[in-house]
């Protein structure tokens, strides 16, 4: 993550670590053979987080340096022990650059964290061996009610003081837009979006979901009193949209962006 967000709790983003993994396993799916067949020295995950992709790209480039690049130590903490085969740096994903080009580097539910997109992909592409690949998925949730209403509760109650100011991730760019970024510095280039319906448990499931992840900016600035009180009452907000089923299910339908683009 930036070096903004570096308050993570890795338990509370893994309560729901196979649900977050699936987008990265059908991200991973669709790179092709790095370095037209060769095997790749240098594979990155950018935004490695807690580990757990580490770990799939550890499995899926085993001859390779695999190295995660993260913010938070506690999620590098984690990510150590679910991937030790992997090393570790600690740093800025928005200012990060690789030691020598890899030959893939992999992003997945990170990059949505930084602005100014229109700078960013085309770094990363130019960051890469010639041949190698640039693999992102990011969500793409930011009209979605779990999100608008993060601010809508923020700037309410007796917390708008302390959050006056804090934001979580910014608005993404358009899949139309990627395409312009990246098309000409590329040999290959495709995206896509999927929307998955997450069947989640338990009570105030959508809230505990974003309490792992687009939540934490505003959780981290409050106090444990306060930040229950506001955790509590996004919950109530949230409930009228994602009720639960009748069998006790809760559905979360979370639209996510990919893009696979090869460098020329």
């Amino acid at each position: 993550m930036s070096a903004a967000m570096t308050g993570w709790d890795p338990v509370q983003y893994l309560r729901f670590d196979t649900e977050r993994l699936r987008p990265a396993l059908d991200l991973l799916a669709r790179i092709g053979g790095a370095a037209q067949g060769a095997d790749p020295a240098l594979v990155v995950d950018l935004g490695c987080g807690a580990g757990n992709v580490t770990a799939l790209l550890c499995r899926r480039f085993p001859t390779a340096h695999v190295l995660g690049v993260d913010a938070s130590p506690a999620m590098l903490e984690a990510a150590r022990l679910a991937a030790p085969a992997a090393s570790y740096t600690a740093a800025d994903i928005a200012g990060w650059a690789p030691p020598v080009p890899p030959e893939v580097i992999f992003s997945n539910a990170a990059l949505h964290w930084l602005a100014d997109h229109a700078r960013l992909l085309p770094r990363l592409l130019g960051l890469l061996a010639p041949g190698g690949w640039l693999a992102v998925q990011i969500p793409a949730m930011h009209d979605a009610p779990l999100r608008r209403l993060q601010y809508a509760v923020a700037e309410q109650g007796p917390w708008a003081a302390a959050l006056d100011g804090i934001a979580s991730a910014p608005p993404i760019l358009a899949p139309e837009q990627y395409w312009d970024l990246l098309r000409p510095g590329c040999a290959t280039l495709d995206i896509w979006e999927t929307s998955y319906l997450h069947a989640l448990s338990g009570p105030d499931a959508v809230a505990e979901w974003a309490a792992g992840s687009s939540l934490r900016p505003f959780l981290d600035r409050l106090d444990a009193p306060m930040g229950a009180a506001f955790r509590a009452a996004y919950a109530a907000a949230l409930r009228p949209h994602y009720p639960p089923r009748e069998d006790g299910t809760t559905l979360l339908a979370f639209r996510r962006l990919f893009l696979v683009a090869r460098r020329g």
